[in-house]
């Protein structure tokens, strides 16, 4: 054959195999931030670009079982709180009315994931009822500038619960373009520029959080290029708490770090010294290091965490699963970097969906990668909590009680963002659509069909009025075993490297399709510092063992922690509290010598598969008992054996599920073999 017809056949099988020539294709670490996106607020100068840009409130509709659990907090404890909370009743509320009784976080915890729920399900009942408090947060406002109940605690107004609050206009903004907000927002910040230094950020909770503060400063600079921000940053900054010490942090209570995680990166944005981005890694790194060698994303702390607790029967708090995952996305944001969009995932996928009843209807205040007692006891010392914090209990649990709601629609607001070079970038996978401006300024509807994380193929459908040019980003998994990208069906011929982005730019028309596959394989992780224990991935999904669950109906009101405060009218018996206790053995050793079989079911619409029963996948294994490993002192699952405790002879066949799916659960285990 000669050269010219090997050259032929070469060009037409190109062309069979990959896109159109004129397409560019390449793979990259991060957006180009040379550039500044035309039609979303980002970084203004001084500031440092940011890498990604969030749409507006409401312009990412997820679909499939991420719009489940959405109907399930709508229809669940979130969205029926004002029946029950003490704290979110309209009479006497400091919120509504000066010096009434009930006045700190939990107005605005719960009023933030209520209003995005709300903005992303278009619920006329529940935009009624969020602007019904907004409305009420704007008309509190001092003529001075400070706003809603003036809570004091040594002297000094405690301004900590008014940082949720900046956090709920900037959402309502961005969905309303009700143009009150800039102005409040502007007013107060002016205020807290005047807060003298020795009165502000002064105690424990804000002094901690102080960096949800400057993220709402960074907000409004961007819209108004208000020059006084800037210093505003620096006040901040030097009255917080340091989260920049390279061997310690501040405090270690479990919701403080996954929320100051993030202050030093965003101060950051306006030094651009590189010791202080380096410092939000660290912080990051150090807990897991530390208390950290378990799997789901996060670490053991309880509510503190202690010197010797760091056994994965050590749990989180439901704030600390949904503030560690709002951390992710904006740290995602700043520096662009994908592991923050899987730390995210790997929190939601396989940790926060446990921390609440299958219907949304109650939750825990700890949950555990290790837990096989859900129940009403005190636990303390073995968990640093006195109290039935392990209670599946609606009317406990104050803050988590509150807050819960703000971890799934904030994940679906940033499941697509915008880029700076006028493109869209999937950064978390769900199904979803979006609508935004891209390219020319061209208004473009993007859907993402998937089962993912249950699923390796995602696929994304273009609709648009005409054609238009922009660039799609696709984040490549880090755990991605030989991942590919089709476009209408035509193999991307480009070397996807796992932990970067395939950017996609051509004239994409309406009806463009597409596809990514990110195959899923059987690893292990080994926990050194946890005794060696192993567990069990499958793509971005830990397993545990599957453990039958015998729920106990108890009574909320009996049942309810110490600080807990209800309505006079609250019924707990259309609100009750549930026991979870184990009717199956759980003490079992992992046998890593055998194979791991996948059986995968189908994935069924309106169900919600982080349970046990409708999972669709599930794992077979093998396993012996271990019979040292009992309930211990405390009542809480024993801390994992050591290897030279006897094994029993008996291999056993075992099942595995998603540990999402599993609110009793043995996710780190320790080891053994069948030979």
């Amino acid at each position: 054959m000669t050269k010219k017809v090997l050259l032929s056949v070469s060009l037409l099988m190109a062309g069979v195999s990959c896109i159109a020539a004129a397409d560019k294709v390449s793979v990259v670490d991060r957006p180009d931030v040379s550039q500044y996106n035309s039609y979303y607020p980002s970084n203004k100068s001084p500031l440092q670009p940011q890498y990604f840009v969030k749409l507006p409130a409401g312009s990412v509709k997820p679909a499939g079982w991420m719009a489940e659990q959405l109907e399930l907090q709508k229809d669940g404890l979130m969205g029926n709180l004002g029946e029950i909370s003490a704290w979110l009743q309209k009479n006497g509320n400091a919120w509504l009315s000066k010096g009434g009784e009930f006045g700190w976080e939990e107005v605005p915890y719960w009023l933030r994931g209520y209003s995005m729920t709300a903005y992303i399900l278009d619920d006329p009942k529940m935009l009624q009822e969020a602007r019904f408090w907004i409305d009420s947060i704007i008309a509190s406002q001092r003529e001075d500038g400070y706003f809603g109940p003036e809570t004091l605690r040594n002297g000094h107004l405690d301004l900590w619960s008014n940082m949720i609050a900046c956090w709920i206009m900037q959402e309502y903004y961005e969905y309303s373009g009700d143009k009150r907000v800039i102005d409040f927002m502007t007013k107060y910040f002016k205020w807290v520029a005047n807060y003298p230094d020795d009165k502000f950020l002064k105690d424990y909770w804000e002094n901690s959080r102080g960096g949800d503060m400057m993220w709402s400063v960074v907000w409004l600079y961007n819209r108004t290029g208000d020059e006084s921000l800037l210093a505003l940053a620096d006040k901040i900054h030097r009255n917080t708490a340091d989260w920049t010490k390279s061997t310690q942090l501040p405090n270690w209570h479990n919701v403080n770090i996954a929320q100051g995680v993030r202050e030093p990166a965003t101060y950051w944005l306006f030094k651009k010294d590189g010791d202080l981005l380096r410092a939000s890694y660290n912080v990051q790194s150090l807990i897991r290091r530390t208390f950290g060698q378990v799997p789901g994303g996060m670490f053991g702390a309880d509510e503190n965490a202690r010197t010797g607790f760091f056994d994965p029967r050590q749990g989180t708090e439901t704030c600390g699963f949904a503030e560690q995952m709002a951390s992710d996305q904006i740290m995602l944001m700043i520096t662009g970097d994908p592991y923050w969009a899987e730390n995210s995932e790997d929190i939601a996928f396989n940790s926060f969906p446990a921390a609440f009843m299958p219907d949304y209807k109650a939750l825990r205040y700890i949950t555990s990668p290790n837990q096989t007692v859900s129940d009403s006891k005190n636990h303390k010392p073995g968990i640093d909590n006195g109290g039935p914090f392990l209670m599946m209990n609606p009317f406990s649990s104050r803050c988590c009680q509150h807050n819960h709601g703000l971890g799934w629609p904030y994940m679906a607001n940033h499941l697509i963002l915008a880029t700076p070079d006028n493109g869209l970038a999937a950064v978390e996978y769900a199904a979803c659509s979006a609508k935004a401006k891209v390219g020319d300024g061209t208004e473009i509807t993007l859907t993402e069909e998937s089962a993912y994380p249950f699923d390796d193929r995602i696929v994304f459908a273009v609709s648009t009025g005409k054609p238009v040019v922009f660039p799609l980003y696709l984040r490549i998994p880090t755990w991605s075993v030989k991942p590919s990208v089709k476009v209408n069906g035509k193999k991307v011929v480009a070397k996807l490297e796992p932990g970067k982005y395939v950017r996609l730019e051509r004239e994409w028309k309406d009806g463009d399709r597409v596809e990514l596959t990110v195959p899923m394989e059987v690893t292990m992780r080994t926990w050194q510092v946890n005794k060696n224990s192993v567990s069990v991935d499958y793509g971005p999904l830990t397993l545990s063992l599957q453990i039958k669950e015998r729920y106990v109906k108890k009574d909320s009101k009996e049942t309810a922690i110490g600080d807990s405060r209800w309505q006079a009218g609250a019924d707990a018996s259309k609100w009750p509290s549930f026991e979870i206790y184990p009717d199956s053995p759980w003490n079992y050793a992992l046998a890593t010598d055998s194979e791991i079989k996948v059986e995968k079911r189908d994935l069924e619409e309106g169900v919600n598969p982080f349970t046990v029963a409708s999972s669709p996948l599930v794992f077979k294994a093998k396993g012996r008992k271990v019979p040292s490993w009992t309930i211990d002192e405390y009542g809480l699952t024993g801390v994992l054996p050591y290897a030279c405790d006897p094994r029993a002879e008996e291999v056993e066949e075992i099942t595995l599920i998603p540990m999402g799916a599993a609110r009793l659960r043995i996710s780190a285990f320790p080891t053994t073999a069948v030979k």
